[in-house]
Order: C-alpha cells, then structure tokens, then sequence
C-alpha cells in the first residue's frame, strides 16, 4: 500500500496545505470537480479578437458627466432655473450649470472640462459611448449590474466570464486581478466566480480606501519551510497521485487532482506576484509620470503602474479602482480631489501602454457605475441619473476620436442610439473574440451567459 493511499484525504489535505495561506486556499482551492490550474491555460477565442486583455478603471460612486466629459452648454443657460419651467421630469429642482469650463482637444475635438487637462491630452485615443442607460438608480445595484449583468441574482463577474471564455496567457499569475476593490458597494459579488469554477475568481489585491503603497499579499511566503521544500512537497503529491491512479488502486480522484493543481499554481503566484508589485525597479522618470511620490496622485498612480505592469505580463483582466464620486454634495471640492487624483495617472497609463505597443491589443474603460442629474441636489450636489450617462473607451478594438450615441441638450436621457450595460458586456467581449451567446455556463438547469438574453455588439464603435 502506497503512502497515498494510507492516508486519508482529509489528513493529505492538511499536512500539504500547511503553509500555503490566502493564495492557494482562499483564491485558488477548488470548490467543485471542475476547478483546476488547466482551466486558465489560453482557449481559442471565437473569433480573432481586437484586444487580448482589458484594464476597468471603475469610478466608484459615478462622476458627474456635466463637469467632466460630456459638455452641455444649454445647462448654462438654464442655470438657477426650475425645471418644472423648462420642460424636464417635474422635480422642481433648480439646474445646476457645470462648474468648470470646457475645451475642444485633439483632430477629433473631443470635448474635456478644465478638471481633466491630463487626459484632454489623449482626445484622439478615446472612443466615447455617450448614450448608455442601467437599470437601478441606487449605487450597489448599479454597481453590481456593471461588474456582473445582474442586481438581483448573484452572477459571475465579467473577469470571471472573460477567463472562462479564454483562459490566461501567463500561468504564472492570476487572470482577473482587482487592485483596492471596493467592498461597501456590492461587496465581494463584483468580482466573485458565482458558479463558474473558482479558478476564474478575482484575486484581490488590497481594499478599498487602503493606501496602496502599503498593499501587501500575505502568506505570500512560508515561515516554515523555503521555496525549494515547498517545490519538493507539491511534486510528491504529485507523484503519490500519480502512483495511485497508474497502478489501478483506485478511480482518478479529480477534486483532489484539481486541488493540487491549484497548489502548484498558488506556488508559481506567490514567487511572480511580489516582484510585478515592487515598482522600485521602475525608473524615475516613469514613477513621475504616474505621480508616484506626489501626495495626491500617489495613491492612484501606483495602481495605474501596477495596472500596466500586470497587463504587460499577461493578466486577463485587472480592475483599478478610485471610490469617493458620489457627489449629492460638495461637488465643487469633491471633484477637484477626484480628478485631480486619478487624471495624471490615467493619462500616463494612456502613453505608457502606447509606448510599450501595449495599448494595441488592450481595451482601457473608464466610468461609473450610471451619471448625473442636470439639476441640484441641495446646493452644491448633483443627484443619481440611469437614463443617459457616458463612458470613455480607448485602444484595441474601438474607434479612436469617435462618439457613439448621444443624450438630450440637457443630458437627462438617452436621445441617439441609446444602450444598455447588457450592450456594453456585449461589445467587450466581442472585442476580446468572444460571442456573449455562444459564451454560456449550463447550471441548476440551465444554460447562464453575462448578457442574459439581452445584449447586441455596438459595431459601430468597433475598428
């Protein structure tokens, strides 16, 4: 009798475990028969993609479009005005006109207010969707409908749809990554596998409102044994396994196959993860870029590198993400902390994937969870609005300096091709050569996919 086969399971378990910590047991253990590192490796997309990986940088709270990228000089006009006189929903609201100006930037004449002069430098490169509509005013809704395609029903999240569909290129790291992911909104849904196997989860770095500089994966290291031991430990299960199913003692145990597997790969992650997030190998010029180093761009600007640095080595998916836009007051100073925050380092991200020929075959989003009313919320607010908002793509797959879609002279509704987050999910994975019909999960009996039965491509944003 093998060794392996004198042991019980659970006994193998927790002596191999020991000592593998967040990585392979909170992220990577399999939860079904199904979950394994073989899951990841790259699949053949459906057709041949534009963009080989997407970087999300989520807004979180929903920026006022009046005051950033969507230029609406009637709303000067009206200013101070109620709305009940001009036609509008009937509120009684007073209009609020945006509280900074507004240039043409670029061959393209993409419109930027004054807040965001960084990123006005890219015009061309954006592609915008000016007409898009969600289905639930309140943000964890909102939110949860962004990442998921669902608020009511707990959904895999759109990383995880995306690994299902195409794997990861490198095996060495996580396929769907979120830096500070938020948390007070949504919660762990956002980027959760639902019933997909759990090796298309979110592995997440950091929490919300955690200074990233101080980002740390614990257990990324054993305080028991050294790097070579843990190696010799994870290739004797191997071998005791495959001693046990060659010499017919017993049926191929897949979970526990999937298990070590995901051993194997938690080992890989905890020697690659650490040294993509060490920026200190970056140059001084690029730490300046992001803002590194500045008090109120540091923060953000790392995510912006490591957000780059993660996808130059092969990440499927990564979210960054910036909370604090929900202005239903202190608009104003609210929105100078914000813009002035992540503008720079977007804007860096933007040159620094162009320079790199990354932003070739990566798709860069940029937006919130739904807009703004045109009106005032007390004074100095601006209250939820899910019938028209816009959001900004840029790189692979999209049409530069082109606009898709628009809303009323107000921008209260979707007037011009109007869409939804369903269209959005659509296009996304359509870009990545995914179908969202063809991409489908059967479980509890039936046949899942992130777009419901709902969902058309926007082809005309496509290149």
């Amino acid at each position: 009798m093998t060794l392996f086969n004198s042991l019980s399971r659970r006994e193998l378990l927790k002596s191999s475990a020991c000592g593998f910590g967040y990585l392979a047991l909170a992220n990577l253990m399999a939860e079904n028969s199904h979950a394994s590192s073989d899951l990841l490796t790259p699949k053949q997309p459906h057709f041949t993609p534009r963009a080989k990986r997407v970087i999300f940088i989520f807004l979180a709270g929903a920026p006022s479009p009046m005051e950033t990228i969507e230029y609406k000089p009637k709303l000067y006009q009206l200013d101070g005005q109620r709305e009940s006189n001009t036609g509008g929903t009937g509120n009684n609201r007073k209009y609020l006109a945006p509280q900074w100006g507004f240039k043409q930037y670029g061959e393209s004449g993409r419109w930027f207010s004054d807040l965001l002069p960084n990123m006005a430098l890219h015009a061309d490169k954006f592609c915008s969707i000016n007409s898009l509509t969600t289905d639930n005013p309140s943000h964890p809704q909102a939110t949860l409908q962004l990442h998921t395609g669902s608020f009511r029903f707990t959904r895999p999240s759109i990383g995880s749809w995306i690994l299902h569909g195409l794997g990861t290129e490198n095996q060495e790291l996580p396929g769907f990554i979120a830096i500070n992911p938020i948390e007070k909104v949504g919660g762990t849904q956002n980027y959760s596998n639902a019933f997909l196997s759990s090796a298309y989860g979110a592995t997440r770095i950091g929490a919300e409102g955690q200074n990233v500089s101080e980002i740390k994966i614990n257990h990324t290291s054993n305080p028991r044994l050294s790097n070579s031991a843990q190696r010799r430990q994870i290739d004797l299960l191997g071998r005791l396994h495959a001693g046990r199913t060659t010499k017919g003692n017993a049926e191929t145990d897949q979970q526990l196959d999937s298990i070590i597997s995901s051993y194997d790969l938690a080992f890989r992650m905890q020697q690659s993860i650490p040294n993509l997030m060490d920026l200190s190998t970056e140059t001084r010029q690029t730490l300046e870029d992001y803002g590194i180093g500045a008090a109120i761009t540091d923060d953000f600007g790392r995510q912006c590198l490591m957000a780059r640095r993660f996808a130059e080595a092969g990440v499927r998916f990564i979210e960054i993400c910036d909370p604090g836009w929900d202005h239903h007051t202190n608009l104003r100073r609210g929105l100078v902390e914000r813009t002035t925050a992540t503008d720079k380092p977007v804007a860096a991200l933007l040159a620094d994937l162009q320079q790199r020929g990354l932003l070739e075959d990566t798709l860069v989003i940029w937006g919130g969870e739904f807009g703004r009313t045109a009106t005032a919320e007390g004074i100095d607010g601006r209250d939820h609005n899910i019938h028209g908002y816009p959001m900004l793509f840029a790189g692979a797959g999209v049409k530069p300096g082109f606009t898709y879609g628009a809303t009323d002279e107000l921008g209260i509704t979707a007037v011009e091709k109007k869409c939804h987050v369903y269209d959005l999910h659509a296009t996304i994975l359509h870009i990545l050569g995914l179908n969202h019909e063809a991409l489908t999960y059967e479980y509890g009996g039936r046949s899942f996919r992130l777009t419901d039965v709902f969902g058309e491509v926007l082809s005309e944003v496509l290149t």
